[in-house]
């Protein structure tokens, strides 16, 4: 039996679009994520960390990978989810903006 108590976790998500100009693509998946108000997202050069109630991450992500495949480039995406992780302290700290 599933419980209904929340979950929280938290992911982290690399995104590879095989194709020139990835960069742009990866930004808009970037902007996309932190847009929305119950994730606190953190970036780096190497991948996108994400925390929030897990239902509403797997959501988010599903909805926003698609949008991203829907644009026609082939995609890689590689992730990691925490089921059961709280959000440390370090994830407050502001993240670094997304690479030109």
């Amino acid at each position: 039996m599933l419980s209904s108590k929340p979950m929280r976790a938290a992911v982290e998500i690399s995104m590879y679009p095989l194709v020139e100009g990835y960069r742009t693509m990866i930004r808009a998946f970037i902007e996309r994520l932190r847009g929305d108000p119950e994730l606190v997202v953190r970036s780096n050069t190497l991948s996108t960390q994400l925390w929030g109630d897990l239902d509403h991450l797997m959501q988010v992500l599903s909805r926003e990978m698609r949008t991203s495949a829907e644009a026609g480039a082939q995609l890689v995406f590689v992730i990691k989810v925490l089921p059961g992780i709280a959000l440390p302290p370090a994830a407050m700290a502001p993240s670094a903006p997304i690479p030109p």
